[in-house]
C-alpha cells in the first residue's frame, strides 16, 4: 500500500507559534511534549487528528489508549450532549440514573465477585483509593508493586511507580516493596522462558520474607506494563505471585487504566487472559473514550472497610459516566474484544516482519491485541542490546513526517507503542506497518 505524502513541517503558521509560545509561559515546564517542534492537534474523527498545519494524521496512541472507540465517535458525542442538557453535574451527594447504571454494568462485566464501584477522575486516584481500601481491609500496611511499574503522578502512586523519571520526590509513603518485573527480554536473572520457572514470580516470596514485617496489604500490578514499554508476563506469572501473595495475607490489585475494556483481545480485561480474579480491580484511560474517568471496583467485603466518610466531587460526574455507559455499550454490542485480537494478530504479524528485515535496531516485539511495541537496542545481530532512545527519537520523527503518530515508553525512552483506536481497520493497520516500515528503512545506523 502507498504511504501518504510527508507533511510539511519546517515552517509553521502564526497560530503553531503562538500556541507553542503560549505553552511555554503558562503552563509548568514539566508538561512535555513530543517530538523536537511539538505538533499542536485541533480536530479529530475515528482514528484521524488534524494540527494547526493543515496536516491529517493518522493516530496510533489514541491520547496515551485513552480514546479506545474512535475521535468524536458520534454514538457517544449524541449521548453526552444529550446528557449535559438534562444535568451536568451534581457530585456523588445525590445518586443519579448515570452512575448507578455504569456501577452496575462494571459489576455484570468485571471477573469474580467485584460488584461495588467508587468512581473518580483518573487512574491516579483509582489507584490510590485501592491501595487505601487494602490497607483498611487487611489491617496492614506494605504493598508489592512492580519495577517498570507506573501507577500515577499522586505522592502514593509515585511510590508505587517504579521508573526514576517519573518521580519527583523521594518516596514519600512508606511500605512500597518493588519486586522483579516480568520483563523477558531483559530478565533480571539472565534466564530464559519457559525453563527459567518464573523465577521473576518466584522471587516475590523471599521479597516479602526479606523485606517486609511477611504480612503484606496488597499486590499491586498491571497485566501488561504499559509507561514500562507494554511488558507482557508469562501466562504462569499472575498465579505463582497472586498465590504468594494471598498465603501472605495479602489481597490483589489488578490495575487495568490501560489494558480494560478489549484493549489486550479476546476479553473485556487484561486479567482475564492470566485466569486470576481480582480482590480489587482499578482502570481509567480509555473506559469513557477520552472522558476524565477513573474506577476502583471492590469486593463488597472490601469496599465495606471505607467507615469514614467519603465523596469524589466529580468522580461519577452524570456526563461522564455516560459516556462510560455509551463506551462499554460499543465494546460489548460491537465485539470489540474479538475485533482487537484479530486486528493486533495483523498488527503484530507485520511487526514481525519488519524485525526480520530491520535485525539490528529492533530487538523486541511484544504486546497483546491492540497494544504492541517496539524495542531499540543498539545492534541485536551482535547480541548488543543496549537501550537506543536516539533510535526512537529518530523515529518519532520519520513516522510524523509520514502522518502517523506514535507512542513512547520504556525506562529507558526506547520503545516505541503502538495502541490505536479499537475502531481501527485492516486497511489502516496497513497503512501504519507501511510507514512504520518506510521509517524504519530510513534510520540511519
Amino acid at each position: 500500500m502507498a504511504v501518504k505524502a510527508i507533511s510539511k513541517t519546517a515552517s509553521q503558521t502564526p497560530q503553531t507559534e503562538n500556541i507553542i509560545r503560549r505553552q511555554k509561559d503558562y503552563l509548568f515546564p514539566c508538561v512535555a511534549n513530543y517530538y523536537e517542534t511539538p505538533l499542536v492537534l485541533t480536530e479529530g474523527k475515528g482514528r484521524h487528528v488534524k494540527d494547526t498545519e493543515g496536516n491529517t494524521f493518522l493516530d496510533f496512541f489514541g491520547g496515551i489508549l485513552t480514546v479506545s472507540i474512535g475521535h468524536a465517535d458520534e454514538r457517544i458525542n449524541q449521548a453526552v450532549k444529550a446528557q449535559m442538557d438534562k444535568l451536568g453535574h451534581v457530585s456523588t451527594l445525590y445518586p443519579t440514573e448515570p452512575i448507578v447504571d455504569f456501577a452496575e454494568m462494571l459489576a455484570g462485566v468485571t471477573p469474580g465477585e467485584l460488584q461495588q464501584s467508587f468512581f473518580s477522575n483518573s487512574g491516579s486516584e483509582a489507584n490510590e483509593t485501592a491501595v487505601m481500601l487494602a490497607q483498611l481491609y487487611t489491617g496492614r500496611s506494605e504493598i508489592v508493586a512492580l519495577r517498570h511499574g507506573y501507577s500515577g503522578r499522586t505522592l502514593v502512586t509515585q511510590a508505587l511507580t517504579a521508573h526514576s523519571t517519573w518521580r519527583a520526590l523521594p518516596t514519600q509513603f512508606a511500605g512500597v516493596k518493588h519486586a522483579v518485573s516480568p520483563y523477558c527480554y531483559r530478565c533480571p536473572f539472565k534466564l530464559k522462558y519457559p525453563s527459567c520457572d518464573v523465577a521473576c514470580a518466584q522471587d516475590i516470596e523471599e521479597l516479602i520474607r526479606t523485606t517486609t514485617t511477611g504480612q503484606v496489604a496488597a499486590f499491586l500490578a498491571e497485566p501488561i506494563q504499559g509507561v514500562g514499554g507494554f511488558i507482557v508476563p508469562p501466562k504462569e506469572y499472575f498465579k505463582i505471585a497472586v498465590e504468594i501473595i494471598r498465603t501472605h495475607g495479602g489481597i490483589f490489585i489488578c490495575d487495568e487504566v490501560q489494558t480494560a475494556l478489549g484493549r489486550t483481545g479476546g476479553n473485556i480485561f487484561g486479567i482475564d487472559y492470566y485466569g486470576v480474579k481480582p480482590d480489587i480491580m482499578t482502570m481509567a484511560k480509555g473506559i469513557a473514550n477520552g472522558m476524565p474517568f477513573g474506577a476502583t471496583v471492590a469486593k463488597p467485603e472490601i469496599a465495606d472497610s471505607i467507615k469514614a466518610l467519603s465523596i469524589s466531587t466529580f468522580g461519577g460526574n452524570p456526563v461522564c459516566c455516560t459516556a462510560a455507559i455509551e463506551t462499554l455499550k460499543i465494546v460489548v454490542n460491537d465485539h470489540i474484544p474479538a475485533k482487537s485480537e484479530k486486528l493486533g494478530q495483523q498488527l503484530r504479524a507485520g511487526l514481525n516482519a519488519l524485525k526480520q528485515k530491520h535485525p539490528r535496531t529492533v530487538g523486541d516485539v511484544r504486546g497483546r491485541g491492540l497494544m504492541q511495541a517496539l524495542e531499540f537496542v543498539e545492534d541485536e545481530t551482535k547480541g548488543n542490546r543496549t537501550p537506543n532512545p536516539k533510535a526512537t527519537v529518530q523515529f518519532f520523527e520519520e513516522t510524523r513526517k509520514r502522518n502517523l503518530l506514535i507512542g513512547k515508553g520504556g525506562l529507558y525512552g526506547n520503545v516505541v507503542r503502538l495502541a490505536p483506536p479499537m475502531s481501527v481497520t485492516e486497511s489502516e493497520i496497513d497503512e501504519a506497518l507501511g510507514i512504520i516500515g518506510e521509517a524504519l528503512a530510513s534510520m540511519k545506523a
